[in-house]
């Protein structure tokens, strides 16, 4: 006779110990408290994949420097629809941590999040025209309040000493600069959320358990099917919502429970690396976050940039990511990864994708191919003096992109995050990529508002969402005085300026 499989019940299993998860988590344990969860990570560690420091550029996107928020239109002007909707989000983010701050739950901010410019840098008579347009556009809002721009070559030199030292005098160069932008380590703020939620009686961390099966029962519950990696044992889980925050590996988990809601969801699997600066004279020289233009074909997430980072307590410059293609849809994946997730209803919007990225496919194979040589040209373009000894190669983590049916093409390629839920709100998965991370407090109030409608229709609830998020139900970008009132307030908790 074989061992019986051993088999509990709670009231929600988080899939995935991320940013995702720990958010979710931490949210569902503030507005309600009585609520039961498991958190299942199949690594031995928290936060071990995107959501570790090394596996993402940090930077907490709120759109003050990111060019491909802003893209610019047949007739010369520039979009900033999709900037202001981020930078939204991502003050959203900034006051669930000042509200956990101030209530001694995250209790070092300095440890996840420091205050570092935002800089946007372009070359050439195009691109320049192109930046002083978007700048234009961006500097009547008011979540864009304080943005400065400037084409002089002088003040360049005081802002980005590194970039132009050494470049040609005749080079058209310009740049935008906010001072509030960030640097958040993903890694360390999930590390401190899970901590906190460790200690709650109802909530639970299995750390080396794998996700076998996600199966609806009969009742309507799920039940959760898992395999712990170092014993071999099996055991099962029932719950009544499961949410599925596995990164890349989330589409595999969404397309095992067969809801309908899933079908020709498919993925497309985007790796990279950094270049990593050893020289502690040269990372003194750059206090900064500056964005170029991505290169034509590449993924948003390739988009060039030369990054001062806050890990562990160290400042450290990065330079890139370049892009690379891996069948694994995690870092610590599989190279079976991609082929498992190709199903009879996502195959036609896969073909479809593909047929119509191939200026992506090409892109890829091109960075692939690049030697150190190659890579220190691309960041030369930002730092003249660049020499090959000072930089070292570090892996960044893998995404996945989404593919999803389009009535039109088949098929489409979406460069973003998206969730997917059961009808009945008992099941989601977040799937995709930038800029997931930082806008996670607003995805996952969202998820709340859709999974838990009657908990979220609540007095109570609504109450405390108030308390945590005061700007929550109102734009920002349309109440100036509101908007300074919380940054403010978030300046002091955070420790930022």
């Amino acid at each position: 006779m074989g061992k019986k499989t051993k088999k509990s019940e709670v009231d929600v299993v988080l899939i995935g110990a991320g940013i995702m998860s720990a958010t979710l988590g931490t949210l569902i344990n503030e507005l309600s408290p009585d609520i039961n969860i498991e958190i299942i990570e199949r690594l031995d560690l928290v936060a071990a994949e995107s959501s570790d420091a090394w596996n993402n550029a940090g930077t907490g996107h709120s759109a003050l420097c990111e060019l491909n928020y802003t893209p610019e239109q047949p007739d010369g002007s520039v979009k900033i629809a999709k900037a202001i909707d981020i930078a939204e989000q991502f003050e959203i983010s900034k006051q669930f941590w000042t509200y956990l701050v101030e209530k001694d739950i995250l209790k070092n901010p300095t440890a996840f999040i420091r205050q570092v410019p935002h800089m946007s840098a372009v070359f050439g008579e195009k691109d320049v025209k192109f930046l002083r347009t978007r700048y234009e556009a961006m500097a009547k809002e008011t979540l864009f309040k304080g943005m400065v721009y400037t084409e002089d070559k002088r003040e360049l030199e005081e802002w980005i000493p590194l970039m132009m030292e050494e470049r040609d005098e005749q080079e058209q160069i310009a740049a935008t600069r906010m001072d509030i932008g960030t640097d958040v380590n993903f890694g360390t703020l999930t590390r401190d959320l899970i901590q906190h939620l460790q200690t709650k009686e109802n909530i639970r961390l299995s750390l080396n358990q794998e996700v076998r099966d996600i199966e609806r029962e009969d009742d309507g519950k799920w039940e959760v099917e898992i395999k712990d990696l170092q014993n071999g044992e099996k055991r099962k889980i029932k719950a009544k919502f499961v949410f599925i925050g596995a990164g890349g590996r989330s589409l595999l988990l969404l397309e095992k429970s067969g809801i309908p809601e899933a079908k020709g969801y498919g993925g497309f699997p985007v790796g990279g690396q950094w270049l990593r600066c050893k020289n502690p004279a040269i990372i003194k020289q750059h206090h900064a976050k500056v964005y170029g233009k991505a290169s034509v074909g590449a993924p948003p997430m390739s988009v060039p940039h030369l990054d001062t980072r806050y890990i562990d307590g160290e400042q450290a410059l990065l330079f890139g990511p370049y892009a690379g293609f891996s069948t694994k849809f995690l870092k610590k994946g599989s190279y079976f990864d991609l082929p498992a997730s190709i199903k009879l209803s996502n195959i036609r919007p896969m073909i479809s994708a593909g047929l119509d990225n191939l200026d992506l496919t090409k892109y890829l194979i091109t960075e692939v191919m690049k030697s150190p040589s190659d890579k220190l040209d691309s960041l030369k373009q930002f730092m003249p003096t660049a020499k090959l000894e000072d930089w070292g190669i570090e892996v960044a983590g893998q995404r996945v992109q989404v593919i999803k049916k389009d009535p039109k093409h088949g098929g489409i390629l979406e460069f973003g995050t998206e969730v997917v839920s059961a009808a009945d709100g008992s099941i989601a998965a977040l799937l995709g990529a930038s800029p997931g991370a930082s806008t996670s407090v607003a995805i996952m109030i969202n998820l709340l508002k859709r999974c838990f409608p009657e908990r979220a229709k609540s007095d109570a609830y609504r109450k405390k969402l108030r308390e945590m998020i005061p700007s929550w139900g109102k734009k920002l970008n349309d109440d100036p005085a509101l908007c300074e009132e919380v940054r403010e307030r978030s300046q002091a908790a955070l420790k930022l300026g």
